[in-house]
């Protein structure tokens, strides 16, 4: 299976561009692979570059879990990292899914210097 990066998922989601969208939606409808790392790039652009608040993010990041064509690595811990970022916004994607990937390894607690980070179960505030 083929795999996409960055440009192409936020392409998908903020569809800003007719001929880049064009090309992303052939790209991936034979099947795409998403990586977390591609996944956290692209919410870190679709908040820094193009504003979006957490719901909208949280709408964005359902959406490619549930796109028909894209294959998202490890889509249990994306999804419990959804949930958890659906709860609790302030606490940012990117470290709810680096807290559930760190919980499905085994490994936690997970420590932070992040107040909000550290309220969430599993986490611990140094």
């Amino acid at each position: 299976m083929r795999a996409v990066d960055t440009n192409v998922l936020v392409r998908l989601v903020a569809r800003d561009d007719a001929r880049q969208v064009a090309a992303a939606e052939a790209f991936v409808a034979s099947g795409a692979w998403v990586s977390v790392i591609v996944l956290v790039e692209a919410v870190w652009v679709l908040v820094s570059v193009y504003g979006l608040d957490s719901e909208r993010i949280a709408k964005a990041v359902d959406m490619l879990l549930n796109h028909k064509d894209l294959t998202i690595q490890d889509p249990d811990a994306v999804a419990s990292a959804l949930a958890r970022f659906r709860k609790a916004p302030s606490v940012g994607f990117s470290d709810c899914l680096a807290l559930e990937m760190a919980r499905k390894a085994g490994h936690v607690p997970l420590g932070t210097f992040d107040r909000n980070l550290g309220k969430q179960d599993g986490a611990r505030h140094l």
